[in-house]
C-alpha cells in the first residue's frame, strides 16, 4: 500500500511538468527548428534545380557549337559562367551569410544571362532551331528554368516564415532562450538586369 501511495504522489508531481511542456509546445516553442528544416528542404530543391541546369549546359553548348562555330564569344561566355557556378565553394552558413549568398546569386544570374544570350543567337540559325537534339535540350532547359522559379518561390516563402518567427513574439523569446544559434536567413532578390526598364526601339 505504501508503494502504491508513493507512485501516486510521483505521478501527481509529474502533472505540472507535463502541463508546462504541453503549454510550451502549444506556444510555438518548436516552430523555429520546424521552420528551419522547411528552409533547408526548400533550399535543397533550389540547389537540385540549379544543378540540373548546370548539367544541361555542356550538351547545349556542344550542340550549338556544331552549327554556330562563329558564335565563339557567346559560347565561351556560357562555359565560363557555368564554371563559376561549379567552382564556387559554398560555405556551411551560406543561407545566413549575406556576402556568400549574394555571390551565389550573382553567379547563377550570370549563367542565366549567358544562356539567354545563347538562345537569342540561336534565332539566326534556322537549321539549328530545327535540330532534334537542340529542340530536346531547349525543352529541358525551359522546363528546368520553370522548376528553378518554383523552387526559388518556395524557398522565399519558407525563409519569410522562418525570419518572421525569429523577429516576432513569442518566437523571438524562444530564440533567445533555446535557439541562440538561430540566425535570419538570406533570400533571393531581383537581379540588376531584371530591374532595368526595357528599351523599345522602332526601326
Amino acid at each position: 500500500m505504501l508503494n502504491f501511495l508513493i507512485r501516486v504522489r510521483q505521478s501527481i508531481a509529474l502533472v505540472p511538468l507535463l502541463l508546462v511542456i504541453s503549454l510550451l509546445s502549444g506556444c510555438g516553442i518548436n516552430n523555429i527548428p520546424t521552420y528551419d528544416e522547411e528552409v533547408k528542404a526548400a533550399w535543397g530543391q533550389v540547389e537540385n534545380q540549379y544543378q540540373r541546369r548546370a548539367d544541361l549546359v555542356p550538351n547545349l553548348v556542344e550542340t550549338v557549337k556544331g552549327f554556330a562555330k562563329q558564335e565563339k564569344d557567346v559560347l565561351i561566355g556560357v562555359v565560363e559562367a557555368r564554371a563559376k557556378v561549379a567552382q564556387m565553394q559554398l560555405p556551411k552558413d551560406l543561407l545566413s551569410n549575406p556576402e556568400a549568398f549574394k555571390q551565389f546569386q550573382q553567379n547563377q544570374d550570370a549563367l542565366s544571362s549567358s544562356l539567354a544570350r545563347l538562345l537569342v543567337v540561336v534565332e539566326k540559325y534556322p537549321e539549328l532551331k530545327s535540330d532534334q537534339n537542340f529542340l530536346a535540350l531547349q525543352s529541358q532547359l525551359e522546363g528546368t528554368e520553370n522548376r528553378i522559379s518554383v523552387a526559388r518561390r518556395d524557398y522565399i516563402a519558407a525563409v519569410q516564415k522562418y525570419n518572421t518567427e525569429l523577429r516576432t513574439i513569442p518566437g523571438r523569446w524562444w530564440a533567445a532562450m533555446f535557439y541562440s544559434d538561430a540566425k535570419v536567413k538570406e533570400s533571393f532578390t531581383a537581379s540588376e538586369e531584371a530591374k532595368e526598364v526595357p528599351k523599345v526601339k522602332f526601326q
